[in-house]
């Protein structure tokens, strides 16, 4: 009798769950099943693009957060109001008299907030100036970055994290995205370990660990580093089974300022120059004369590198941009947020339930309902810069954050797709060519504690759209 009561119980509560999941394809219902993720968890819109009529859809009004696939809304706004050649200016003035190769006053370098002056184009920058004939800056290097407003960044906030080069905050001047990568070299012969640091910084002592034996691990943890404004230094060991390896972290004890101050001296000094003044921050002034500048690569190009690779500071500086551009005022991300909901009313989009925190999805508050981004995928398609956007997408089992995803599938190379990742966070938009030839724009988001096990269920959707779509 118990037994059958048992059997009674479980065929109860799986008929509940079977039809809780019955609005989604059976091949979806069955993988949330697994994950033992409810309907309630999951936001879904399917929407066929020549027809634009909505084939598939679970609680896609509802706000959820959408992890990375926010960046979708912050680069299609961006396409849309600044363009997709639009580039950004880095500016260098004189603040005095040149005397031959000296120069007698300042050296003024003026940020627009370029996501991508990574170190070989601030390189290139620099000799600009230097064919100018400076060599010798007997002034200060002035830093303006009052394009964007002077907020306070706490890199730990969101995950505690702060080493974690995602945690890098906005600046005007945002240089090789703030992050060091170093490079540790074991040598065994002589019982020491070698450590090199990417950019390479001017007075920046590095410390290296102690060679040890022993399995590889988690080798970060035991360097126990201790990185500031002043050196870098590895107070643990680094076992000799690690081989080479590279770490990438954002020095979050060192402000944008130094950084800057440090690897302009070294970049300087390599091109046979010198300053002897300060670097600070201030504004350009009146007599400042214009005597390089360097234009960043195109927004197209900026937003492969955010919605292929799922760059968050890139993102960051990108809602920034569009806040400057629309205000005229230093940026911050408040304003970011107008821009952006005016923007969708324009469009003919009502977006109640949209809140954006930061324009990248690195947050916890972020929320869009499924249908709004949808919607606006589907406006994407009909746009003028929809080539662009949709080469920014990574290509499911090619590239981008989707290499590995579907490869054996019928889908591969068949679907753009952005994906979102956050703790009880898993989200996937973009667009679908099914087999027939119908195109789809697809949205799932999954907000649930099973949420990492959810990318069977969104693929399976996936699948299921190109075969039946």
């Amino acid at each position: 009798m118990r037994i059958r009561k048992r059997l009674q119980a479980a065929c109860i509560l799986f008929a509940c769950v079977f039809a809780a999941h019955a609005q989604l394809p059976p091949p979806v219902a069955e993988a949330l099943q697994r994950a033992q993720i409810p309907s309630e968890a999951v936001g879904v819109h399917v929407q066929e693009l020549s027809a634009n009529t909505v084939t598939l859809s679970l609680n896609d009004t509802l706000p959820f957060n959408p992890a990375s696939t926010m960046k979708l809304v912050t680069s299609n706004a961006a396409l849309e109001i600044l363009g997709p050649a639009y580039r950004w200016k880095t500016q260098a003035f004189i603040d005095g008299v040149q005397d031959g190769d000296v120069l007698n006053g300042d050296l003024v370098i003026k940020g627009s907030g370029d996501p991508k002056l990574v170190l070989e184009n601030f390189w290139m920058f620099l000799r600009k100036i230097r064919a100018r004939g400076i060599r010798e800056i007997r002034g200060n290097l002035v830093l303006d970055r009052s394009v964007f407003a002077d907020l306070p960044h706490d890199a730990a906030l969101f995950d505690g994290d702060p080493l974690k080069p995602y945690n890098v905050g906005p600046d005007a001047l945002l240089l090789n995205y703030k992050s060091l990568g170093f490079r540790f070299v074991p040598d065994a012969a002589r019982g020491e370990v070698y450590v090199a640091v990417e950019p390479p910084l001017a007075a920046f002592p590095l410390f290296a660990p102690q060679l040890s034996n022993g399995d590889c691990g988690d080798w970060r943890v035991k360097l126990n580093p201790a990185i500031d404004s002043n050196s870098a230094r590895f107070n643990g060991t680094y076992p000799v089974a690690c081989g080479e390896r590279i770490w990438n972290v954002h020095p979050h004890l060192m402000t944008h300022t130094k950084y800057f101050d440090l690897t302009f001296r070294r970049l300087w000094a390599d091109l046979g120059g010198t300053l002897k003044g300060e670097t600070r921050d201030g504004p350009l002034t009146p007599n400042a004369r214009l005597i390089a500048e360097w234009d960043s690569v195109s927004l197209a190009e900026v937003i492969r590198d955010i919605n292929k690779f799922s760059n968050n500071v890139m993102a960051r500086q990108l809602l920034l941009t569009l806040a400057g551009y629309a205000t005229k005022m230093p940026a911050n991300t408040d304003h970011g947020a107008t821009v952006i909901h005016a923007w969708l009313i324009a469009k003919g989009i009502a977006a109640p339930e949209l809140h954006v925190e930061n324009g990248s999805g690195l947050s916890r508050s972020e929320r869009i309902a499924p249908a709004t981004l949808g919607k606006i995928l589907a406006a994407a398609f009909r746009s003028a810069s929809m080539p662009e956007f949709m080469a920014s997408l990574p290509v499911a089992g090619y590239d981008g954050t989707m290499r590995n995803r579907l490869i054996t599938q019928g889908v591969a190379g068949k679907a753009h797709i952005k994906t979102g990742f956050l703790n009880e966070v898993r989200a996937i938009a973009g667009y679908v060519l099914a087999a027939s030839g119908r195109r789809y724009a697809v949205v799932c988001m999954i907000n649930h504690p099973n949420a990492l096990r959810g990318n069977e269920a969104q693929d399976a959707l996936l699948q299921w759209i190109y075969e039946r779509g």
